[in-house]
């Protein structure tokens, strides 16, 4: 594939990403989350992809606004990296949560050419 095609792809897989956060869409967070994933979150610790399920299948966490600032992309061979800079707002187990983020992601491009989060770091931004 070309490198303009995987850049648009990875972009493409990185916005179905955010709508499915936005939705809590399990089904396709399901699809775009690799079962390995480890997701290392702003407090330090380490997620899994069924963590992350179960978070948005029982409401413990619910994204309700995710305002992208700047997102850059890199591509190279089956490796994918986004990095993303925005203001998330949700609830997490029923606290409130607003704060600029910085999500740095690394896909993978498998062979049903699909993209899928393999690993993932959250931190703070001031």
């Amino acid at each position: 594939m070309p490198i303009e095609s995987s850049i648009d792809s990875l972009r493409a897989a990185e916005r179905r990403l955010q709508t499915a956060q936005l939705n809590s869409d399990v089904d396709a967070l399901s699809q775009l989350l690799d079962d390995s994933l480890l997701f290392t979150g702003p407090d330090g610790s380490i997620y899994t992809k069924d963590d992350d399920l179960q978070a948005h299948a029982n409401g413990v966490q619910i994204v309700t606004k995710l305002e992208e600032e700047d997102l850059r992309l890199r591509v190279s061979g089956q490796l994918g990296v986004t990095w993303f800079l925005g203001t998330v707002e949700a609830t997490v187990a029923g606290q409130p949560v607003q704060a600029r983020m910085r999500y740095t992601r690394t896909w993978l491009h498998d062979d049903a050419a699909t993209w899928r989060v393999i690993a993932a770091h959250a931190t703070i931004v001031p």
